[in-house]
């Protein structure tokens, strides 16, 4: 060895690369192994996401299918009265009139027990949002006062299912 080899300092960018080397590969793997466990948790996450859409779809199908079960299991009762008043024989017409109020009385309890209600607006203001006028008529009631019900409305909940057909009086 020559004495110039000896003076001369060692290159030193030569060590610090060979420590860098190793340190960089350590924080790539540690980068690459992060990387894989976001990706594995998006993927979990995205499953999950699909999983609770898809089960909500379900419970959404399944309500609209069954929404009317106990409004249906309630009105069978009706179709039993109906069905045993045509089922007799030797009847009059009271007793047809009877049977009909009891069935009518049975309806109208199954009406009560799910908020549907009767629109009977005879002698009330008209209001489009809960009647439809059919013609207005000479009356001495006060203009666009109902003075006549076709057929009655019905609501549910507050809903219009079907407006009250009336006539409304005409102003003079």
């Amino acid at each position: 060895m020559s004495q110039e080899e000896e003076i001369l300092p060692e290159n030193p960018q030569d060590e610090p690369q060979a420590e860098a080397a190793p340190a960089v590969e350590e924080l790539l793997k540690e980068a690459e192994r992060k990387a894989q466990e976001h990706h594995d948790a998006w993927i979990y996450a995205k499953a999950e996401a699909e999983n609770i859409r898809r089960r909500a779809q379900e419970e959404t199908d399944k309500a609209r299918k069954f929404a009317l079960e106990r409004f249906s299991s309630e009105l069978l009762s009706v179709m039993d009265s109906l069905d045993a008043a045509l089922a007799v024989e030797s009847s009059t017409v009271e007793s047809y009139k009877s049977g009909m109020e009891a069935t009518q009385k049975q309806l109208t309890n199954v009406f009560e027990k799910f908020n549907v209600t009767v629109v009977d607006p005879l002698g009330e203001k008209f209001d489009p949002h809960q009647h439809q006028a059919i013609g207005m008529v000479e009356s001495d009631a006060e203009p666009n006062t109902v003075v006549q019900v076709l057929q009655k409305g019905y609501t549910l909940h507050d809903r219009v299912l079907r407006p009250a057909l009336v006539m409304v009086a005409k102003g003079k």
